[in-house]
């Protein structure tokens, strides 16, 4: 098959003609229809989050199932589907709990395994890991779930526990801050957007941000966004992954507000300093969000379903398999807003 792989950090990755995986016993394997170009795979090709070479990179996909491993049942050629970036092991305490995004034992496509910038991705741990998709779920709104857009549903309503008319602070809005973006406000909330691109704070503006703040304009960012929202936010979220962001998100938050880590830190970023005096003082609550678990999938791909939520509208472009390597390149400048989704089929 065809699929697009890196042998060095940092080095162009380019499409090869590779074996066509093995179908696990308890897996299966999916012909790719979509799959997401996310900062994660950026940060594991830049080295920042390192990874066993060479990788085909890849973990936001759906597409159909076209192999099934002997000790699957439940499942069947020509399924409809697509997968947590986080595939547990179905069987810990964790697992068992429904929380296998945390699993000690955890395997995730395109950094611990080969990835879905590929023709075919072999899935293991079919039974526990594998999310039907509803028809009038498109492969492209189900690849734009994957990683980005799951990260934030899960911040904004599990941790942040978003209600009707509370104020939602997006530090960030690219892919994750988008999505955190579009669902705060189908959820009802208010949402304060926050970015240095005109670019992206105008897609924000576009899915209904009710406030909007540049931050090469503001000497300030927590300041204003007290100001805006009347005592801070109820709910913030760093959707970039940096010290200073994280920061004004903890600091843009009225008592008792939760801020929710989704963007990676990572380097010297995982020893960042948050106010822990005003956390205490002001009882607030500082989270991670680290994906989310196939159980917990069925009601977001209702409300995608039902077009309350509508990821594809994040999506702004469409590749094949032979402009990946520079869709993944292009991370390295800030590129505003949306997402771009690989098609394997255009190419090839």
């Amino acid at each position: 098959m065809r699929a697009v792989m890196y042998s060095e950090v940092g080095v162009l990755p380019a499409v090869a003609e590779v074996p066509d995986p093995a179908c696990p016993d308890e897996g299966v394997v999916v012909e790719v229809a979509a799959t997401g170009v996310c900062r994660s795979d950026w940060h594991a090709w830049r080295g920042h989050d390192p990874v066993e070479l060479p990788i085909i990179p890849g973990h936001e996909f759906a597409g159909t199932i076209v192999a099934v491993g002997a000790g699957v049942s439940g499942w069947q050629v020509g399924d409809r589907v697509t997968a947590p970036f986080v595939l547990g092991c179905g069987r810990c305490e964790f697992c068992l709990a429904g929380d296998a995004q945390v699993c000690p034992d955890q395997l995730q496509p395109g950094f611990t395994l080969p990835g879905s910038f590929a023709q075919r991705v072999a899935v293991p741990r079919a039974e526990a890991n594998l999310v039907r998709l509803p028809d009038s779920v498109s492969f492209v709104a189900a690849a734009s779930l994957g990683c980005r857009f799951a990260t934030s549903f899960r911040a904004v309503v599990t941790h942040g526990t978003v209600q009707p008319g509370q104020w939602v602070a997006v530090h960030g809005c690219g892919g994750v801050g988008l999505s955190a973006a579009m669902i705060a406000k189908a959820f009802g909330a208010k949402v304060v957007a926050v970015d240095v691109s005109a670019d992206a704070l105008a897609a924000a503006a576009r899915l209904g941000a009710d406030e909007i703040i540049n931050g090469t304009e503001s000497a300030d960012v927590a300041t204003e966004v007290i100001d805006r929202t009347s005592g801070g936010v109820h709910i913030g979220v760093d959707a970039i992954g940096h010290p200073s962001v994280a920061v004004a998100s903890v600091c843009s938050l009225r008592r008792r507000g939760r801020h929710i880590q989704a963007g990676l830190l990572l380097g010297d970023a995982t020893q960042t300093a948050f106010p822990m005096d005003r956390v205490i003082a002001q009882e607030l609550s500082i989270l991670g969000s680290h994906g989310m678990p196939a159980v917990d999938y069925p009601a977001m791909l209702g409300l995608v379903a039902s077009s309350a939520l509508q990821p594809e509208l994040l999506v702004t472009r469409r590749v094949g398999l032979d402009d990946a390597g520079a869709a993944l390149a292009a991370m390295d400048v800030p590129a505003g807003s949306g997402m771009t989704i690989i098609e394997p089929s255009q190419n090839g």
